[in-house]
């Protein structure tokens, strides 16, 4: 069974005009992710944000994640209370590695009169050039990124590399909050709050199930 059948949709499949895509593995979800989606949402007019949780990550092999069935619930929490965000097991579905160019194709072959944004902080709007295949991923989506402190990618190269990027760029305006999951399973560890940080049914969450404690 797969995970899509496994944990339904909210609501029947709707015609979309413009989809957002915010991938990443989510572990666990926090209200960064939750900021960028809504902004987007707005600033672009999306029908919909997708919020994709990662399989493997080819350039994250050496970080081992929750358990997908933890994460994908933790996903399916924090977007219930909105209409215009939606789970997508479209990297959980299949084997890895998974590949942002391979993703997004997938996606528009689900949604094919969509127009799509795919959503990313800056760090890794700085990072493009290392992904597979990203003149691919520029011919199928848009890239529409949010600054990150400390962060600052060189578009004139990566436009160098890749002609298109400056016609298939928007800029978001995100409130700069630096979380990152990677520290709030560190706060787990050390038993810090996690509380401002990410919505309380995931903190919830993650204490019922005890997760990131080692």
């Amino acid at each position: 069974m797969s995970l899509s059948s496994s944990y339904p949709s909210p609501s029947p499949r709707a015609p979309f005009r413009t989809l957002g895509i915010l991938g990443g593995t989510f572990d666990p979800p926090h209200y960064g992710h939750l900021a960028l989606a809504e902004n987007a949402r707005v600033q672009l007019k999306l029908d919909r944000v997708l919020f994709a949780p990662a399989g493997q990550q080819p350039l994250k092999s050496g970080q081992t994640p929750a358990h997908t069935d933890h994460r994908v619930a933790m996903v399916r929490t924090v977007t219930a209370d909105s209409d215009a965000f939606a789970l997508s097991c479209v990297d959980l579905d299949r084997p890895g590695p998974h590949y942002t160019v391979d993703t997004v194709s997938l996606l528009r072959d689900e949604y094919q009169e969509a127009t799509f944004y795919f959503l990313l902080g800056g760090d890794s709007l700085a990072q493009l050039l290392s992904w597979r295949d990203p003149a691919g991923i520029l011919e199928q989506v848009r890239l529409a990124v949010m600054r990150r402190p400390g962060y600052e990618p060189d578009v004139d190269e990566l436009t160098r590399a890749l002609p298109r990027l400056p016609e298939r760029l928007s800029w978001l305006d995100v409130p700069s909050l630096d979380i990152s999951s990677t520290d709030l399973r560190r706060r787990v560890r050390e038993s810090l709050p996690l509380r401002y940080l990410t919505p309380p049914q995931i903190e919830v969450y993650i204490q019922k199930h005890r997760l990131y404690v080692t």
